[in-house]
């Protein structure tokens, strides 16, 4: 059965995109279906899997204003199992162009849901949302199963959170009460600095087993895989920031199989 994962944080610089990418590429390379949706009108996704983020035909824009089908907004990547819906900076004027429209939240909800047939292929739909509470956001709350939070272990790191809960209760109550918080991952860990393990120690007394045991630390190679076009796991398989992906992954996938 298909999952529907929006990895969302509304503090920018919190390693979700990079989130995206590792734990889509690891989970395709243990033999997962992947279909990642880059809704953030910055195109980091789309361009780390090698992608044009200038595409004007095959892109989540054209999806959204139903210019296009989803069979013709899905793109292959370069890696086995991974598919990818690119991004495009006309995404950045959805929110005005679709003032006048009430039912805009359920938009992307109503193309993922009748097209449900097409989609039964892949065990995971990770969206990457943009990094603000915005129109875009909510789409993607509405059209997820389950949320995935990059959690930065850094100062104002648990405030920010706080107010995203508060954000998808208030979904749940209105717009889509099955909505739940799949796991907590701890980014940009610095064994070196004591605020981190402090984070890491707040973190996991308030939000429990929801924090994933795996932590990812600092590490230069997951930023230097995208201006490659390649997900960390790839360009350097043996470095510590894809060896903490792929425990991720494993993490991940037991969790599922353990929920299903």
């Amino acid at each position: 059965m298909t999952t529907t994962i929006s990895v969302i944080n509304q503090k920018g610089g919190v390693g979700k995109t990079t989130t995206v990418i590792n734990l889509a590429a690891s989970l395709s390379i243990m033999g997962q279906t992947n279909l990642v949706i880059d809704l953030d009108p910055q195109g980091n996704a789309t361009t780390g899997f090698g992608k044009n983020n200038n595409d004007e035909d095959k892109n989540i824009y054209n999806l959204l204003i139903k210019k296009i089908s989803l069979g013709q907004a899905i793109q292959k990547t370069n890696i086995q199992n991974l598919d990818i819906i690119g991004s495009h900076v006309n995404l950045s004027g959805l929110e005005v162009e679709t003032a006048n429209d009430s039912k805009r939240a359920f938009v992307l909800k109503e193309i993922l849901s009748s097209e449900s047939g097409l989609l039964k292929k892949y065990d995971n739909i990770f969206i990457d949302c943009p990094p603000s509470l915005s129109l875009l956001t909510i789409m993607s709350l509405v059209a997820s199963d389950e949320l995935l939070v990059p959690l930065q272990t850094e100062f104002f790191a648990l405030e920010g959170i706080t107010q995203l809960v508060k954000t998808i209760d208030r979904i749940k109550e209105n717009l889509n009460p099955t909505l739940s918080i799949r796991g907590i991952l701890l980014t940009m860990f610095d064994k070196r600095n004591k605020l981190s393990s402090e984070v890491d120690r707040e973190a996991r007394n308030f939000f429990k087993d929801k924090v994933y045991k795996t932590v990812i630390q600092r590490n230069v190679r997951l930023s230097e895989a995208p201006s490659h076009g390649l997900p960390c796991v790839i360009y350097d398989k043996s470095c510590v920031g894809s060896k903490s992906y792929f425990r991720l992954a494993e993490e991940f996938k037991n969790k599922i199989d353990s929920a299903a």
